[in-house]
């Protein structure tokens, strides 16, 4: 899922609230950088705030909208009901009024998921390419051709990051958000290095796993196992 929220407080607040609730978060603070998000691969849900700094919060509602990408719930401080029929009308979920409780969000985010059938599973391991790659996100536990993984957290958060969306190429900036939990333009180019770690732990045999897409990022190349 995604948050726009231009305070970096109240964004990380979040992004740690949803993701205790077992939700794969990944947030921006404008509203240019969450288009471009939701253009490259829509999230299951958006949280908005409509009180961004370059582009206005509801005309990020009406590109989700327009597109027939995910639900959304609102974040605001325009809470009379006149706004709230008008973020409503927009095409938000749900609408919820600063200040608020983060904890009330994550029910909020909850809900809606449910309603619209996104809601994350708590399942157990998770498999790849016919079963040579395992993963058991809630053990925190990866194997690889039945070889269990000893991996840093940033590797771990690197692997799953990727394996979250098979296929998919996720841009160095993608992968320091979900990662490190902020954005950092410095942090980004020692990604490279943490691939090339990542790799070296898969070995020989499971390297080509994490191909690199020049100039973009990287994907993750094999499928997830159909039966789960």
């Amino acid at each position: 899922m995604l948050v726009v929220e231009d305070e970096r407080d109240i964004r990380e607040v979040l992004r740690r609230y949803l993701e205790r609730a077992g939700l794969s978060v990944l947030t921006t603070g404008t509203g240019a950088e969450a288009i471009r998000l939701l253009a490259s691969a829509p999230p299951d849900l958006v949280v908005l705030d409509l009180g961004l700094p370059d582009v206005d919060g509801t005309d990020v509602l009406r590109e989700i909208h327009a597109a027939g990408h995910p639900p959304v719930v609102v974040l605001t401080a325009r809470s009379t009901v006149e706004d709230r029929i008008h973020g409503l009308q927009l095409g938000a979920d749900d609408y919820v009024t600063k200040p608020f409780s983060p904890a009330e969000v994550v029910l909020r985010v909850q809900a809606v998921l449910h309603r619209s059938g996104g809601q994350p599973s708590e399942g157990g391991p998770v498999t790849y390419g016919e079963g040579r790659l395992r993963i058991d996100e809630p053990r925190h536990e990866a194997w690889l051709d039945g070889r269990s993984l000893d991996l840093t957290p940033t590797e771990w958060g690197l692997l799953t990051a990727v394996a979250a969306a098979p296929g998919r190429v996720f841009s160095r900036y993608e992968l320091v958000n979900r990662i490190r939990g902020y954005e950092y333009a410095g942090y980004e180019r020692t990604i490279d290095s943490h691939v090339k770690n990542l790799r070296r732990k898969l070995g020989p045999s499971g390297a080509d796993l994490l191909e690199t897409e020049l100039g973009v990022g990287y994907r993750l190349s094999v499928k997830r196992d159909d039966h789960q």
